[in-house]
């Protein structure tokens, strides 16, 4: 599938390195756990029905997540009119629309393929943004699916989903003997968990660093597309501003899935954090569409850049 949403050559090579360095990991971390449990059936089958549903289920599994459902035409018109436009315009498949019913302003993108790809919003963000804006963010978040790195994503995320659930199966299970450990079983327990979080703290860099290059690449492309970068850092502002408001409490079960969003699910711009973070900074952002907007001749509107 070729869409009208620019190539991004940088965005294509850093997946192949971070897939690649993954599967690296990933080969090496089943291989370890083969020797350490001594049962290569149970950690092959375990590991590639882990993956296999994550990459099959991966949209079931964010939208049950974020209490998000399929929504019709005849439900939300609007919304289903601007996700028509944005797929004219780009030349690419109409996703599954689907709509949070949470006051939290966000929207995020996900599934294996073009073909079998969901983009949800929530309604706060639907009662927030005014309509050049909402077309700015869905054109982000339709790139997403166009370059296929929210499959990417998806896939990079399962080594350090797996390593985590390793690390808690161990801790809180029997598995490994109870209390009725030896030296030998000690040692295989304290083995595994040293691994697994070996394996979750590379994928957890390897990951973001890639995640905050595709939200600049999905800004890039979005603003190219639609020809309005002042709407979309409109978008920007305003979302990022409304979710610091946001308690902080009920930003919590929204937070593990940061890397799907438009925008982060944070009560305040992170300090040191954010070389950890899932997205660059709101001022990075800007600034990158401000200089789209120089390069476009856009007229400068209010609220934008």
């Amino acid at each position: 599938m070729h869409s009208r949403f620019r190539s991004d050559r940088r965005l294509t090579t850093r997946m192949g390195i971070t897939l690649f360095l993954l599967g690296l990991v990933y080969v090496g971390f089943v291989a370890a756990l083969v020797v350490l449990l001594k049962s290569w059936v149970l950690v092959v089958v375990v590991a590639a029905a882990l993956l296999g549903a994550q990459y099959w289920f991966s949209d079931r599994i964010a939208l049950y997540a974020m209490r998000g459902r399929v929504v019709e035409r005849e439900e939300f018109p609007e919304l289903h009119a601007v996700i028509d436009r944005m797929c004219a315009l780009a030349d690419m498949p109409k996703p599954v629309v689907a709509v949070s019913d949470m006051d939290m302003p966000n929207a995020f993108a996900t599934g294996r393929n073009p073909d079998h790809a969901v983009v949800c919003v929530t309604t706060g963000l639907l009662r927030r943004l005014e309509p050049a804006e909402l077309e700015g963010v869905l054109a982000h978040e339709l790139s997403h699916v166009a370059h296929k790195d929210v499959a990417v994503i998806t896939v990079a995320s399962f080594l350090g989903v797996l390593a985590g659930l390793i690390v808690r199966f161990a801790f809180y299970s029997q598995v490994f003997g109870g209390g009725r450990r030896d030296q030998n079983t000690a040692a295989v327990f304290a083995a595994v968990m040293g691994v697994s979080a070996a394996v979750y703290a590379i994928s957890f860099l390897l990951i973001r660093a890639l995640s905050r290059y595709r939200e600049l690449a999905a800004d890039r492309a979005a603003a190219q597309l639609t020809g309005r970068p002042s709407a979309l850092a409109s978008a920007l502002t305003k979302v990022s501003g409304d979710i610091a408001r946001i308690p902080t409490k009920d930003l919590r079960t929204a937070q593990a899935f940061n890397a799907f969003y438009f925008t982060p699910a944070l009560g305040r711009e992170p300090g040191i954090a954010r070389l950890f973070s899932t997205h660059p900074s709101l001022q990075e952002r800007l600034d990158q569409l401000g200089r789209i907007s120089a390069e476009l001749g856009e007229a400068a509107s209010p609220g934008g850049v």
